[in-house]
């Protein structure tokens, strides 16, 4: 799978819900998590692969476990302690910045069968993990979230990467 870079407008849209729990999504689940071990990230939303719709793969065990599969996911509580980390992302190659999330969250989403489960206080990289990539779900990306000052600074970065899209040589 193709990794859409900046530029690139499903990466704005928001992502419609899962409705058929079927082989084919089982398929496309296990191609995102092929893609995102290649691609050597720690989570991997379906519009970054230019598919609409709410799903999200995550891995912050480096691969010592299986990754989380998030289909329709919700975060439904927020602490108000917050904390500014550098991410990365897959669709901005090249480029990391200081985000602040809050340090823990709780999700409620359905795994690959349709069941719904939920994350209970997740916290440290799984808790931003499920943030950043729950953002992409709603057309959300690290740069949204920074200072008009810090997007300055990689505004040309920005300007070229979504008019060559993917440079390989820049990958994170």
């Amino acid at each position: 799978m193709e990794v859409k870079i900046y530029g690139d407008p499903v990466l704005r849209k928001t992502a419609k819900p899962v409705e058929m729990f079927d082989d084919e999504l089982k398929r496309f689940v296990e191609e995102m998590i092929q893609t995102m071990l290649i691609e050597d990230g720690a989570g991997l939303a379906a519009p970054q692969v230019g598919i609409s719709r709410r799903i999200a793969v995550i891995d912050v065990t480096g691969g010592e476990e299986e990754p989380v599969v998030i289909i329709n996911p919700k975060i439904y509580y927020y602490s108000e302690d917050k904390e500014s980390k550098e991410e990365g992302c897959l669709s901005l190659p090249g480029i990391n910045l200081s985000v602040n999330r809050s340090v823990m969250v709780s999700v409620k989403a359905m795994d690959i069968n349709g069941n719904e489960f939920t994350i209970e206080k997740a916290q440290g990289f799984l808790a931003r993990a499920l943030q950043h990539e729950i953002d992409h779900l709603d057309g959300i990306m690290i740069i949204d979230h920074v200072s008009v000052l810090q997007r300055k600074l990689i505004s040309s970065k920005l300007k070229k990467m979504a008019k060559t899209g993917r440079d390989k040589s820049n990958a994170v």
